[in-house]
C-alpha cells in the first residue's frame, strides 16, 4: 500500500467557510485512501460544520498529538484548540476572536510540521482584518510560515492542475511590484519553481518567463526592464542547465502554458498569475447562478515544511449555509499528499 502521509488542515477563520469545507472535503472516503488527514482547530467548530452540511454521522476525535490520530473514514481527527467562545461567535463577522483563532491554528499546524509530527499542511482561508485586529500584522498566511520557518527566499504558485504559476512578487502595489522585478529575485524565483516541480516529481521541468511589459518590451520600446533584468536571469539560469524560456509576452504565455509548452509560469506580479489561473478554475454557471467550480490550489515554494492551500478567501457573506464549495480544499490536500509522497521517495 502507497505511504499515506499526515497533513495537518487548518480550520481558516471560523466565521468563514473553512469548518464546512474542510467536513465536506473529509467526507469524501477517498481522502482516506490516500492520506491521514489532521484538522487544527476548534473541535466545538467542527462539530457545528458537520450538522451543517447535513453529517451528523462524521465523529470527532479529539487529540492534543497527532499519533493519537485513527485516521479511518467516517472519524474526523482534530488537534483541539479551544479558540472559540460560542457564546460571542457569529458567521460573516470579521473579529479579533476569529483572527486570533485562525492565526493560531496555522501557527500550531507549523509547529507540528517542524518537529516533523506531521508530513505536510493545508490552509483553508483567513481574514487579513481580522488577524490583524488580533495583533498579528501579515498580509496573509505565506509571510507567517516564512517568518515562523525562518525562510528568507520562497514563493507562491498558483496551480490547476498542470497550470502552475509563481510569482517575483505578490501582495504589493502595482507600482512597487514593478520596482520588485530585479535580476536576483527573478533568477531565485525560477530555481525556486524548478525545484518545486522538482517535489511534484517533474525530472526536468521546462520554465517559461512572463516579459513584464506589453510584447515583453517589444526590444526596449515599451519598457527595459526585459532587457536589463529578466533576460540576464534567464541567461543566468540556462547556465546552470535549467530549462528556461522567456521572456514570453504575457498575453500569449498561458495560452502556451495549457498547451503543455511549459510545466511552470513565472509571473512578475501578482495579477499577471492569478487572473489566467482564476479564469480556468473559477467557473460560474449564469443560467443556473452558482458556482459549478471553485478550484485551485497555492502552495508555497521555498520552504522546509510542505504548505498548500485553497485558492478563495472566506466567503464570509455565505459562510454556516452549507453551500460552500470544497473543490479547492480537496485539490489542495492531493497537492501536499504528492509533496510529500515524492518527498519520502527522494
Amino acid at each position: 500500500m502507497e505511504y499515506r502521509p499526515i497533513l495537518g488542515i487548518t480550520m481558516g477563520d471560523p466565521a468563514g467557510n473553512g469548518p464546512e469545507i474542510t467536513m465536506k472535503a473529509l467526507s469524501k472516503k477517498e481522502i482516506y485512501e490516500t492520506c491521514r488527514p489532521l484538522v487544527i482547530g476548534d473541535a466545538k467548530m467542527l462539530e457545528q460544520a458537520a450538522r451543517i452540511i447535513n453529517r451528523p454521522d462524521l465523529r470527532i476525535n479529539r487529540v492534543d498529538d497527532p499519533a493519537q490520530g485513527l485516521y479511518t473514514f467516517g472519524t474526523v481527527d482534530v488537534y483541539h484548540m479551544d479558540l472559540v467562545d460560542m457564546d460571542k461567535f457569529a458567521f460573516g463577522k470579521v473579529s479579533a476572536m476569529c483572527g486570533e483563532a485562525a492565526f493560531q491554528c496555522v501557527k500550531k499546524v507549523i509547529e507540528l510540521a517542524m518537529d516533523r509530527k506531521i508530513d505536510g499542511t493545508v490552509t483553508n482561508a483567513l481574514n487579513k482584518e481580522a488577524i490583524n485586529l488580533a495583533g498579528h500584522h501579515y498580509s496573509g498566511h505565506t509571510e507567517i510560515y516564512a517568518e515562523f520557518t525562518h525562510t528568507p527566499k520562497y514563493t507562491m504558485m498558483l496551480a490547476h492542475h498542470d497550470l502552475r504559476v509563481v510569482h517575483v512578487s505578490t501582495h504589493v502595489s502595482l507600482r512597487q511590484a514593478c520596482d520588485l522585478v530585479k535580476k536576483q529575485r527573478v533568477l531565485d524565483v525560477i530555481r525556486i519553481a524548478h525545484e518545486g516541480c522538482r517535489a511534484l516529481g517533474i525530472e526536468r521541468p521546462r520554465i517559461g518567463v512572463a516579459g513584464l511589459n506589453p510584447h515583453a518590451g517589444e526590444n526596449g520600446m515599451f519598457g527595459t526592464e526585459e532587457i536589463e533584468e529578466i533576460i540576464p536571469a534567464i541567461q543566468e539560469a540556462q547556465a546552470e542547465g535549467l530549462c528556461v524560456d522567456g521572456p514570453v509576452p504575457p498575453d500569449s504565455l498561458y495560452s502556451k502554458a495549457r498547451g503543455g509548452w511549459y510545466d511552470i509560469v513565472v509571473a512578475m506580479y501578482h495579477d499577471q498569475g492569478h487572473i489566467p489561473l482564476k479564469v480556468v478554475g473559477f467557473v460560474y454557471n449564469r443560467a443556473e447562478q452558482h458556482w459549478d467550480a471553485v478550484e485551485g490550489v497555492n502552495v508555497t515554494l521555498g520552504l522546509p515544511i510542505i504548505r498548500a492551500s485553497v485558492d478563495h478567501g472566506t466567503a464570509f457573506g455565505h459562510a454556516g449555509q452549507g453551500v460552500a464549495n470544497e473543490l479547492s480544499l480537496v485539490n489542495a490536500i492531493e497537492y501536499a499528499r504528492m509533496m510529500a509522497v515524492n518527498g519520502k521517495k527522494a
